[in-house]
């Protein structure tokens, strides 16, 4: 556990040569770009201390500071969202949490950044802390593009994947597309961490390993590095940005 002051930095990494969706971070949203959307949202929470947004395009940077960002600029060379993030945090060695709030997450509800920050308080012996929604919708179960949670009773993740599990075996014999699909115990992963400082350090001091390169999610580093990762399930879904067929399905939901 973080000896430092709990205090908590929100960083949100807005990259614009994103190659299924250019400049998706400024793209229209019913009158506002999408990175102010996810940044009044971070905005709206109090118990965050500082909340930057980091990217690598001066474009980005133009529009943020506009709308009254605090804009920080990164190297374009970064791998991941994740290390954007870490430079920042570098310029910010107060606070003893750093929170990864994605700049395509135009969905994302202050009540589950604050449902993220009690998890910190209520497992303190976590590493990485992230939200959860039970799924509902068997055709998501199927849908690589869902990333799914398998949970202990304490909310413990044992482990994160595009495949459709955890298999319920008691419903073999049943046919069709939700065949061993459980409501009860699939959960949907959504794109929001809340990193103890020394976990952050040690996520991106780590090479990628074999299973994180298999089904392309980060989080499975943290698993074979020995961090621990807890979620917590809340009400509301937050639907990452990745394609333009993305924001479509997405716009009616927002009132756009």
């Amino acid at each position: 556990m973080s000896q430092l002051s709990p205090s908590v930095l929100c960083v949100i990494p807005a990259r614009f040569a994103s190659q299924r969706f250019p400049g998706k971070p400024l793209v229209d949203i019913a009158g506002k770009p999408m990175i102010q959307r996810v940044w009044e949202c971070a905005s709206e929470v109090a118990r965050l201390d500082a909340v930057v947004i980091a990217t690598d395009d001066e474009r980005i940077e133009s529009v943020a500071r506009d709308f009254g960002a605090t804009v920080m600029m990164t190297d374009p060379a970064h791998a991941t969202g994740t290390d954007r993030v870490w430079e920042v945090a570098q310029h910010y060695p107060q606070h003893g949490l750093i929170l990864n709030l994605q700049g395509d997450e135009p969905q994302m509800r202050s009540s589950h950044l604050e449902s993220v920050l009690d998890l910190s308080a209520e497992q303190p012996q976590g590493d990485i802390y992230t939200v959860v929604n039970q799924m509902s919708d068997p055709t998501d179960w199927h849908n690589p593009n869902v990333v799914k949670a398998v949970l202990t009773s304490t909310g413990k993740a044992l482990y994160f994947s595009r495949a459709a599990f955890p298999y319920d075996r008691s419903q073999s014999a049943v046919q069709g597309v939700g065949q061993g699909f459980s409501a009860e115990h699939t959960y949907r992963h959504l794109g929001l961490y809340l990193y103890r400082r020394e976990a952050l350090a040690a996520m991106t001091a780590t090479p990628p390993c074999a299973l994180e390169k298999l089904e392309s999610l980060e989080q499975l580093r943290a698993f074979e590095i020995g961090l621990s990762i807890y979620a917590k399930c809340v009400v509301g879904e937050s639907m990452g940005i990745d394609t333009p067929e993305d924001l479509q399905r997405l716009l009616p939901l927002l009132g756009a």
